[in-house]
């Protein structure tokens, strides 16, 4: 288990009274004791991608001793809901107060991943991006900080269907290290026919953080080569090249 402290600069544990010629100058000194968290089980946690669910571990808030409750608040990156039940990335918020309402926070980390497909049935799976980026004028960005990113989940979502965990291959969630608030979410593809590289494209969406429209132009699966190459094309005025790589 992992006890966890918290330091809240704007709170005194301790106020101690001090002589004031001037009465009912200042408010009354007093004592409060800030929320402890003992998170029961690891902070970050990988499920396999045969996981059948996922149960909680759970985290304990006490406040002088005595325990306090808990509200905890699953919170997926890519792919929605509000439990832990399929491949994505979730977050699991616990937060606490103590009777004067000074609050403590803890965040576990679950990925599930995504059983990789063969790539001529299926093409869920995890992968490792390789990312370049062209502008308006031509300009090609392809520097090291953008290679070997990741992992970015390509989803099955049943029927033929799938789901991209970011359509920009985790230019500014991974290069950028901005985070999934800046991944390009919600990007689906259906696959028509994987050996011909036949496939229909969901609407465009937005780029997270910065907005603008999208739009995946160009996908084409190379199963010898465990790999996959897309582009997208961001009316920001940039064009993204993402080769995605099959993690083994």
């Amino acid at each position: 288990m992992k006890n966890i402290k918290f330091l809240l600069p704007l709170f005194m544990v301790a106020l101690f009274y001090s002589c004031d010629k001037t009465e009912n100058s200042a408010e009354p000194s007093f004592i409060t004791y800030l929320p402890k968290l003992t998170m029961n089980g690891p902070s970050n946690i990988t499920l396999d991608c045969n996981a059948t669910g996922y149960t909680d571990e759970g985290l304990v808030a006490e406040e002088q001793g005595t325990e306090i409750p808990v509200v905890t608040a699953v919170q997926p990156r890519y792919f929605g809901g509000n439990t832990v039940d399929g491949p994505d990335v979730y977050d699991i918020v616990y937060s606490a107060e103590n009777k004067d309402k000074i609050p403590g926070a803890a965040i576990r980390t679950v990925t599930w991943e995504e059983c990789n497909g063969d790539l001529v049935n299926s093409i869920a799976g995890m992968y490792t991006a390789y990312l370049a980026r062209t502008s308006a004028a031509g300009a090609v960005l392809a520097t090291p900080q953008y290679q070997g990113v990741g992992p970015i989940i390509i989803r099955d979502l049943g029927n033929n269907e799938y789901a991209i965990s970011d359509a920009i291959g985790g230019w500014y969630e991974y290069g950028r290290s901005l985070g999934g608030a800046y991944a390009a979410i919600g990007q689906t593809i259906t696959a028509n026919d994987i050996p011909a590289n036949d496939f229909t494209f969901g609407p465009a969406i937005e780029v997270g953080g910065f907005g603008g429209v999208n739009t995946l132009t160009d996908f084409t699966v190379i199963p010898a080569e465990n790999k996959i190459v897309f582009t997208t094309s961001w009316d920001a005025g940039f064009t993204f090249e993402v080769t995605l790589i099959q993690n083994n």
